[in-house]
């Protein structure tokens, strides 16, 4: 009697349901499967749909099995649900016809269901949805991504981990960021500081931390505010270095894969060090602390271990340090015609001003512009003043965001130390051993200025 019995009770709907519930996700998880195998799903995303999502849905769909087999028990003990169902006999052509159809539906809504959760996957993947969809109060970040060198790396690559406990902890964050979307409670700007993994996580699957690069050579151009825009060249050499160099020295000492640099924060850009402790590869442990802080206990602040990306630290979405920084730049590319006079001084003049909204500061600009040279005695390149006019749009859209009060160095650039505390945080001789010796601050140790520029 058993046996018939549970027959009985799984024609309840909810029981029926959570059949074809757990029937439908594990034919979707094993296609899933067997897509992520060889290799057409290799984002993260997919990793949270197979194997936490569909698992979900399963288990759900087990639940109410046993679920409605109790409502049907419940029923037949009121004298109701006892009807047989129908008999279906598949020696008629009829019923044939209808279970062919009923199958063949099904495979393609099958099929739907696989192209549409691959389709949306990819979607949620791609830049476009973190910049552009749910993600409004990006856009100075997405603007500053698509003019970087990593435009060709896509936002979960760096700023979401494999594996299903990246997704919690990631997703999680992302639900809270939504309902700041919503309520219009985002800060602006957004914090500059990411929450991300660790770079060997990320830039390491591109950058080999134990390369020794040893001297590079950069040249800095700036100009002045005269009629003739005159160029001045800083030439540089960078000691780069790395851990197979003489003495391991060099900027990227700090990145030697057996060296760990630990500090501790006391603001929410990361400009504030108090407390430094470096664990050589030898074992040997040296700390330097500020003045008032105490070298054998860590401070009150935020630990961190040290990455590239604490030098690094805009390396995506870098906003320009300052209005003079973006247009020597735009002038040294050639974008910016130098033949223009003054069209630095002005340039700088009239990006770094306040508008109310890009839109009316590509309209100041290009009325600013031609009108000072209206005044200017003299033939202009009409040319020349076109692609002046353009590029310095560009520059200000590039840099300056006024719904979300982003502008020129409102994100601190730790790479150097002209425009921000950069290097200095730590290398300011103000942070002193047991010993009584500073974290150096010698220049030399970092660069060395070359008499002739290359």
């Amino acid at each position: 009697m058993a046996q018939p019995e549970r027959a009985v009770l799984v024609r309840h709907p909810v029981a029926m349901a959570g059949i074809a519930i757990t029937t439908a996700s594990a034919i979707v998880f094993i296609a899933l499967a067997v897509a992520m195998f060889v290799g057409l799903l290799d984002n993260p995303y997919a990793g949270l749909v197979v194997f936490v999502g569909l698992p979900a849905v399963f288990i759900m769909g087990l639940v109410l099995i046993p679920w409605g087999m109790r409502l049907q028990r419940r029923a037949i003990a009121r004298g109701e649900g006892e009807a047989d169902w129908p008999v279906v006999d598949f020696r008629q052509s009829r019923t044939r016809r209808v279970a062919l159809a009923i199958a063949s539906l099904t495979a393609i809504n099958l099929i739907i269901m696989l192209v549409a959760g691959y389709g949306t996957l990819h979607w949620m993947e791609s830049p476009q949805f973190c910049g552009q969809v749910c993600h409004e109060p990006m856009h100075p970040q997405f603007t500053a991504w698509q003019n970087s060198p990593h435009s060709n790396i896509t936002c979960v690559q760096c700023h979401i981990g494999e594996g299903g406990e990246a997704f919690v902890h990631y997703k999680t964050a992302g639900m809270r960021q939504l309902f700041h979307v919503v309520t219009n409670s985002y800060p602006r700007p957004i914090p500059g500081v990411a929450d991300m993994r660790p770079a060997l996580e990320t830039c390491g699957n591109c950058h080999w931390p134990g390369r020794s690069i040893g001297d590079r050579v950069r040249v800095l151009r700036t100009y002045a505010d005269d009629e003739t825009n005159t160029e001045s060249a800083t030439a540089l050499t960078l000691h780069l270095g790395g851990p197979g160099t003489p003495g391991g020295r060099g900027i990227h000492w700090h990145a030697n894969p057996n060296l760990r640099i630990e500090y501790v924060y006391t603001d929410a850009d990361r400009q504030e060090i108090p407390w430094v402790r470096a664990t050589r590869p030898d074992g040997s442990v040296e700390v330097w602390a500020a003045e008032g802080t105490s070298l054998d206990q860590a401070p009150d602040g935020t630990p961190r271990t040290m990455d590239c990306l604490d030098c690094h630290n805009v390396v995506a979405h870098r906003i320009a340090p300052s209005a003079e920084h973006a247009v020597d730049r735009a002038m040294a590319a050639g974008a910016l015609p130098q033949t223009l006079p003054y069209v630095r001084r002005e340039g700088v003049k009239l990006v770094q001003a306040t508008y109310v909204s890009t839109d009316a500061a590509r309209a100041a600009i290009d009325q600013g512009l031609r009108g000072f040279y209206k005044t200017q005695t003299g033939e202009i390149d009409s040319a020349a003043l076109e692609r002046a006019v353009s590029t310095l749009q560009t520059v200000y859209e590039r840099n300056v965001f006024p719904s979300m009060n982003v502008t020129f160095g409102v994100y601190p650039d730790n790479l150097g130390h002209t425009t921000s505390q950069g290097c200095f945080r730590c290398h300011d001789g103000s942070k002193v051993a047991r010993d009584g010796s500073s974290i150096t601050a010698d220049c030399e140790s970092c660069h060395k200025m070359l008499d002739a520029v290359p």
